[in-house]
């Protein structure tokens, strides 16, 4: 065994006298099929790190490890609901309603997307292996759908393929799935309609396993990764677009995404979802994980291998584990430079500063690059396209491709702009690149409280944050939470 899984294993608390070995549990949805209130643990003991750790022997094998009996933590969805359920003869009853979604990806950017139930994505089915489900589809779309169980073995007649095994669901009908789930792991649920997809139409299936998993995790994320191409006045996403502007961790853009919050010395699962035209490499600040899933189920134990970047493709889906040792507010993000940037299109900029312009948003034909009068660069088709109006449609000017703060705004923050140092820069090839706006009163909410005045300007795209936070800030934050305490950071403040 190497000493990297060792130290692993030392942390996750696989070692040592109070290990856990196979016990059965009391699942949170079998105790009156409901979510109980989030039940407070005692904070932790606090480990002093160590520069090198002492060498310890191999683990106790399985049938000599003593386990506790611990509930399954319900999984936490930053900013999506779940779906609620009621019973009938045993047999947990879901709703899923498709349809039009008016959302807002950060303050000030509403989109239209097709979704479940009022939300883009849909929101999260918790369930439990062995579980019998009933989930009724009514499709409020004005166009055809069905609904296809990704990743979950069920009889074909179920599987939400449109004509293959089933007829389509038509506008304003609705379509009753029923099957027992003999899995667990992180799965998904989506339209099998390409478009629709591309709309919004995707929501998380978490199915918690019989035999609890160890090392037990305190806390449990599930995330969605999104992309969208939004043109500039149009809401409406261009499904059809191979490049995007607008990147979602559950349906928010930084800084909008709600921060994941964990009391130092938990041990943390991110379950990570993924149903869009790109690959996302998601990184974590501060911290070593563990992959321990896929779309297939859990990994066995000895084949985990750490990281603090994993790839997750199209279609996929990753469980990450750590132990959450280290203090501070640790970015997770994608990796890949245009997904951590909000409103990254070609000449968005000049559009944007204008205030005015022509409707950008065309048609599929445009889309495809039908054009059947003038040209694509002409000043009434240019837009369309995300491109500039009059002169700028043949010409590049010197403008970032990204919406940076107006004059007012960097003046409230403290950079008075100067015509002539402006003059000066842009003689330097390449400028501008990076443009930071600060948003923290915009987004504030409880979750973000204690954080760093500015703490928005570094949060754009496809970017959360995982805040560990010592016992006492975190109770107090819960506290707010309860509460509905919301309150911004101020300049030259600091929070006790």
């Amino acid at each position: 065994m190497s000493d990297s899984r060792r130290d692993f294993l030392k942390k996750s608390g696989l070692l040592g006298a109070g290990m856990l070995a196979g016990g059965g549990i009391v699942s949170a949805q079998h105790q009156g099929h409901i979510h109980p209130p989030e039940k407070k643990a005692p904070p932790p003991k606090q480990a002093t790190p160590k520069k090198a750790p002492a060498r310890r022997e191999a683990p106790a094998q399985k049938s000599e490890r003593r386990e506790e009996t611990r509930p399954i933590v319900p999984v936490e969805t930053p900013d999506l609901p779940k779906v609620p359920f009621t019973l009938d003869n045993g047999v947990k009853v879901f709703h899923l309603t498709a349809e039009v979604v008016k959302t807002q990806l950060v303050p000030g950017k509403e989109m239209y997307g097709w979704g479940y139930n009022g939300s883009v994505p849909g929101p999260m089915i918790e369930v439990n292996e062995g579980d019998r489900v009933r989930i009724i589809h009514h499709n409020k779309l004005p166009e055809p759908t069905t609904i296809h169980w990704h990743g979950l073995e069920v009889p074909p007649e179920m599987d939400g393929v449109p004509f293959i095994s089933q007829p389509m669901i038509e506008p304003g009908a609705s379509f009753t799935y029923e099957f027992t789930l003999n899995q667990n792991g992180t799965f998904f649920y989506h339209s099998h309609g390409a478009m629709q997809e591309m709309m919004g139409m995707i929501g998380l299936f978490v199915i918690h396993p019989k035999t609890p998993n160890t090392p037990y995790c305190h806390r449990d994320f599930g995330l969605i990764l999104q992309e969208w191409a939004l043109l500039p006045n149009n809401p409406v996403p261009n499904s059809m677009a191979m490049e995007f502007n607008w990147l979602t961790i559950n349906g928010k853009a930084g800084p909008a995404t709600t921060p994941m919050l964990v009391r130092q010395g938990e041990r943390v699962r991110l379950r990570i979802v993924n149903l869009g035209m790109d690959h996302h490499p998601m990184h974590i600040h501060g911290h070593q994980f563990f992959v321990t899933g896929t779309e297939g189920g859990r990994i066995p134990e000895t084949a985990w291998y750490p990281g603090n970047t994993v790839l997750v493709g199209v279609a996929q889906s990753r469980d990450v584990e750590f132990d959450a040792v280290h203090v501070g507010n640790w970015m997770f993000h994608c990796h890949l430079p245009h997904h951590m940037m909000n409103q990254m299109i070609s000449m968005v900029g000049p559009m944007s500063r204008a205030g005015h312009g022509t409707q950008t948003g065309g048609g599929m034909e445009e889309g495809m690059g039908i054009v059947r009068q003038g040209h694509a660069l002409s000043e009434d088709m240019a837009p369309k396209f995300g491109r500039g109006m009059g002169d700028t449609t043949e010409r590049d000017r010197n403008t970032s491709n990204i919406v940076g703060p107006t004059q007012q705004q960097q003046q409230h923050q403290g950079h008075q702009m100067n015509p002539q140092d402006e003059a000066q820069k842009k003689r330097v090839p390449g400028y501008p690149q990076d443009m930071m706006m600060i948003m923290d009163k915009e987004v504030a909410k409880p979750h973000t409280y204690g954080l760093p005045p500015g703490w928005t300007a570094s949060m754009m795209g496809m970017m959360t944050l995982v805040r560990v936070l010592p016992p006492k800030e975190y109770d107090e934050i819960q506290r707010r939470i309860r509460e509905g305490i919301v309150e911004a950071p101020t300049p030259g403040h600091k929070h006790d």
